[in-house]
């Protein structure tokens, strides 16, 4: 196959993200403009730094994986030959799996095949090595012949897997050059159709149905439409559209959530999420304002009912009731805080989406907070497939593998980690926007003139950032800057080492419009005041220390010092160039790291303080 140029990679990652249907009607969007373009995936490099460290462990990861482990659950419940070893864990086909015991091995077979190829796939399209694209598409040839209804007999996750394969068959196509992929997928859809209900079933209505046992109502047919909404905007065929319209979850979600109900309550917290991006596609195909709402609704009452002050949520996998201090009770009840990679991947899309529909840059807020507190401190996935999977905020807590191997956490950690260049800029006819800050370069055209903007950075280890334009000729267009709502008043930024004449206000972008040209710079100084975050309205006196956007742990090595007072936190100061901090008090001493930057030291996130 011929590589996509890098236009085709800018058009595949615009028609990704479901916002422009080529030659269908035009959609009226609610918020009066049409939504930011994401960049192509090779548009964006990440330059040295722990997210392209962590994209290219990964990458290497995936490349390097047998092949014939990968297929042989799927060649075993076709009936065909099924060479080489058992991946082990979930993953296998295991027809002796017995849920009362908790016996891991066989859980959900093939479930996260589909999760591999996409990242490997999303992977060609950043780096264009020709070995990434060429095992995408001996996967999917080799998928192809398994494909067969005995996959999906008796099978506790007919919905979630083929949600999976969507994905993987889409961006296979779309970023692989496959051309096969579609009639593969068509085959698939077909196969799957027939063993999926005929509406998006909640948890609550899966266990009213019949079920051999409770694992066989966890799976998750309302989070399909997003994929299937995608599948049609890139051209796989009306059907995706009509099936996505079929498997949205209205009734028991999408409609209360609209109306300000919490729906959230008491349901499984990553899955629901995730199903949240379905309602933001059903915005971007559909024009459905009702299901924006829907998003925006349930963004909201993640934020401020759900969440840590890392921006994790869903303590034991679970949305609990406001108002009960359940964040803090699960400080001394669990160990299970935050499903990381999963919840990261479903965050990030969710907010990449809502901030390109409203360009509020509070989604980014979001986006970053969760980037520097969750998932760029995750460990690496190991050979036997043992996979970080919850982050630990316990009074007692400390980074651990997840027990069982190629948990579903193993998926989401290459896609998320492939996405990190999109989720990075955006733009419109006049207009770059600076999402995340971190060391990257982007290139597009805009008019006539190539342009390309390099970022340099160590934030937010540092409150600094650097831009460099290059262009072929002068281009007036705007360059918008996120400005964090945490952001001091000393916050500044300066073009060729003049301040900007632009008012900088803390919680939305700053946009600097002019005619630029070749070796511009934009440098921004960011004020950092220390906070403190209270784990929930029952617990004011329960704090997480803040800089910037980046949560500071404390290290139990030093023990828990009674009698501290919220001001010594607010004194903590930095230990040298590294990113350690040091509170004294005539309480004692603290030390505190970012998450990013803890290994096997235990640590405590929040704090007991007196005024």
């Amino acid at each position: 196959m011929t590589r996509l140029s890098r236009r085709g990679f800018l058009k595949a990652g615009t028609v990704a993200s479901g916002g422009i249907l080529l030659g269908r009607r035009a959609v009226i969007y609610a918020e009066g403009n049409a939504p930011l373009e994401q960049f192509g995936y090779g548009d964006v490099q990440l330059l040295e730094g722990p997210m392209r460290e962590q994209f290219d462990t990964n990458h290497a990861f995936f490349l390097a994986m047998d092949e014939d482990k990968l297929l042989k659950p799927y060649r075993e419940r076709a009936g065909l030959p099924a060479p080489g070893e058992d991946m082990g864990g979930w993953y296998d086909n295991n027809p002796d799996y017995d849920y009362q015991h908790n016996n891991e091995r066989g859980f959900a077979t093939g479930h996260s095949f589909g999760q591999y190829v996409s990242g490997l796939a999303r992977a060609y399209a950043i780096t264009g090595d020709k070995v990434t694209q060429a095992k995408v598409q001996r996967l999917v040839q080799g998928y192809a012949p398994t494909i067969s209804d005995s996959f999906y007999e008796n099978f506790r996750f007919p919905a979630y897997t083929y949600d999976k394969l969507v994905c993987a068959l889409i961006d296979a196509h779309q970023f692989a050059g496959d051309s096969e992929a579609f009639a593969v997928l068509n085959k698939t859809t077909d196969t799957a159709m027939r063993h999926l209900p005929e509406k998006a079933l909640s948890r609550a209505e899966q266990r009213a149905r019949p079920h051999k046992d409770l694992s066989y109502t966890w799976d998750e047919s309302y989070t399909l439409p997003e994929n299937l909404f995608i599948a049609y905007t890139r051209g796989a065929g009306s059907r995706y559209r009509e099936l996505g319209v079929k498997y949205l979850e209205d009734d028991t979600y999408f409609n209360p959530l609209a109306n300000g109900e919490n729906a959230m309550i008491n349901e499984h917290a990553y899955s629901h999420v995730n199903a949240l991006s379905s309602a933001m596609q059903a915005y971007l195909v559909l024009g459905s304002e009702k299901h924006l709402r829907a998003a925006k609704n349930a963004f909201e009452m993640l934020v401020t009912e759900q969440s840590f002050a890392t921006g994790g949520w869903g303590w034991d996998e679970n949305f609990w009731k406001p108002g009960t201090g359940a964040l803090a009770a699960s400080l001394t009840k669990s160990h299970s805080s935050f499903e990381t990679p999963c919840g990261a991947y479903a965050h990030f899309k969710l907010t990449r989406y809502l901030l390109r529909v409203t360009r509020d840059s509070r989604y980014g807020d979001s986006m970053e907070r969760v980037l520097y507190n969750t998932i760029l401190g995750a460990k690496p996935l190991l050979e036997d497939g043992s996979s970080f999977y919850y982050s630990d905020y316990n009074d007692a807590g400390s980074k651990v593998y997840h027990p069982d191997k190629w948990p579903c956490c193993s998926g989401t950690f290459p896609q998320i980690t492939a996405d990190y260049g999109i989720s990075s800029y955006f733009k419109d006819a006049q207009t770059v926007y600076v999402n995340l800050y971190v060391p990257s370069r982007v290139t597009w055209v805009q008019g006539s003139t190539r342009c390309g903007l390099r970022q340099e950075t160590r934030y937010p280890w540092s409150n600094q950032t650097a831009l460099s334009l290059s262009l072929t000729t002068p281009e007036m267009f705007g360059v918008a800057l996120r400005i964090p709502a945490w952001a001091g008043a000393k916050t500044r930024v300066s073009i060729n080492g003049q301040k900007a004449d632009a008012e900088v206000v803390p919680g939305r972008f700053v946009t600097l419009r002019r005619t630029w040209k070749d070796g511009d710079r934009i440098e921004v100084e960011f004020d950092m005041p220390l906070r403190t975050e209270a784990v929930d309205a029952q617990h004011p006196d329960l704090v997480a220390l803040m800089n910037g956007p980046v949560a500071l742990f404390a290290l139990r090595e030093t023990g828990s010092v009674s009698g501290l007072r919220q001001a010594d936190l607010l004194q903590a100061q930095p230990m040298g160039m590294g990113s350690e901090w040091m509170v004294k008090s005539g309480a004692g001493e603290l030390r505190l790291k970012p998450f990013i930057d803890i290994r096997t030291e235990p640590y405590r996130l929040y704090q007991q303080v007196i005024a």
